[in-house]
């Protein structure tokens, strides 16, 4: 079992990582992956909580406050 912030990062900055180490030849050769930063590729999801305290409000659309894939909005409530 892993604490929340270990799976939080497994499930973001890291992915990025083992991505850009896999086989498979990066899609965003200009941009990079994992990070918030300019010039990065990124989903976005802004919730109203703090996941470390419980990541119930990742998942409950009622503290999701901004979700954003493939750089096009699809909640904006902030």
């Amino acid at each position: 079992m892993f604490d929340t912030i270990t799976a939080l990062r497994m499930a973001t900055s890291n992915y990025g990582r083992l991505f850009e180490m896999s086989t498979y030849q990066p899609p965003y050769q200009e941009g990079k992956l994992g990070q918030i930063i300019e010039g990065a590729y990124a989903d976005l999801l802004i919730i109203d909580g703090n996941p470390l305290e419980g990541v119930a409000c990742v998942a409950n659309t009622e503290t999701q406050k901004l979700i954003m894939k493939d750089g096009k909005v699809y909640k904006n409530s902030l």
